[in-house]
Parts: C-alpha cells; structure tokens; sequence
C-alpha cells in the first residue's frame, strides 16, 4: 500500500469518508491545467460575448474552438481545432490572453440562440481537451459590466487603491 495512503487512514477518524485521489496518469512531459475553469455569457449592445476563463501551465500554444450547438448540430464558430463556418466568420472577433480568451459574435439574434462550448486543448500533446458549454438565451443574456478585460485581468488596479490608502493614513495625500 501507498505509505501516503497508509498515513491518511491513520489519520482519519473514521466518521468521514476517505477520498483517495490518485496522480494523473497524463503522459509524460503532458502539463496539466490547461483546464477551462469557466465560461461565461453577456451581451455588449447586439452583440454576444462568451469569456473563456482557463488555466495555462505550458509554453505551448493552446489550440481552441468556440462551437454553437443548435437543433443538435453543431456549427464552428471560430478557432484552431476545428473549421470556421462561412456564415460566421464576418461576425465573430476573437480576443486571446494567457488565462482568458474572449469570442464576440456580433449582431446576435434569437437563431443565434444555443448551447455555446469553449474547447481547448495543448498543442503537440495527446489529444486530451477540456472544454465548459453555456445555454444561451437572448432574453435571459445579461449585459457585459463596464470594466474593461485589461483591467480584469491586471492586479495593478488593486496596488493603486491600496497604494491611495496607505498614502491618505501617512498624511501623503488628502483625499
């Protein structure tokens, strides 16, 4: 038996179960996290904008693919696994960073409406992907906040207003 097993049944007090959580058995050299931890859906004027929040542990270029699945079909709208349907390409702008990538699908409309998917995967690795789906609806899209994706993403923005503070509490400034 593992001896990390083995520490843990000692450990436990027997009135909770033991959750035995195995290593990944990934392939060698595979970097874990490249996980899509959340896909969210807002509407900015007519337009539908999905932000693809990921994890990303690799120096390797991360390949994705933003799908529409409508009427159980499944339409391409803008990535690197798969192929871009026509119809979509003229209306669809995508913004990548690090941790997000950002698809806007313009003039959004009611047969835009279905079940958006965020997929993606590690370049040059066995094919394992990681993907999040989101049902949208027109009438039930709430509207995108006004703080910028520069501004979501940097800690800056938080050193400054504690910066103010401590400057205000040392007589530096007046507020």
């Amino acid at each position: 038996m593992n001896p990390a097993i083995s520490i843990a049944l000692l450990l436990s007090d027997g009135s909770r179960s033991l959750q035995v959580v195995e290593p990944p058995t990934d392939t060698p050299g595979m970097s874990r996290g490249q996980v899509v931890t959340s896909l969210t859906a807002c509407l900015v004027n007519q337009s539908l904008r999905l932000d693809c929040r990921h994890e990303n542990n690799t120096n390797l270029p991360i390949q994705h693919e933003f799908s529409l699945t409508r009427e159980k079909k499944k339409h391409v709208l803008s990535g690197t696994l798969g192929v871009p349907e026509h119809a979509y390409r003229s209306r669809v702008t995508l913004f990548s960073q690090r941790y997000i990538k950002v698809l806007t699908l313009a003039n959004f409309t009611s047969k835009d409406e279905g079940d958006y998917t965020c997929e993606l995967r590690v370049s040059g690795q066995t094919p394992v992907s990681s993907n999040k789906t989101v049902s949208v609806y027109r009438d039930k899209l709430v509207k995108c906040g006004s703080i910028s994706l520069l501004v979501q993403n940097t800690s800056w923005m938080l050193l400054l207003l504690l910066s103010l503070s401590l400057l205000q509490a040392t007589d530096f400034i007046s507020l």
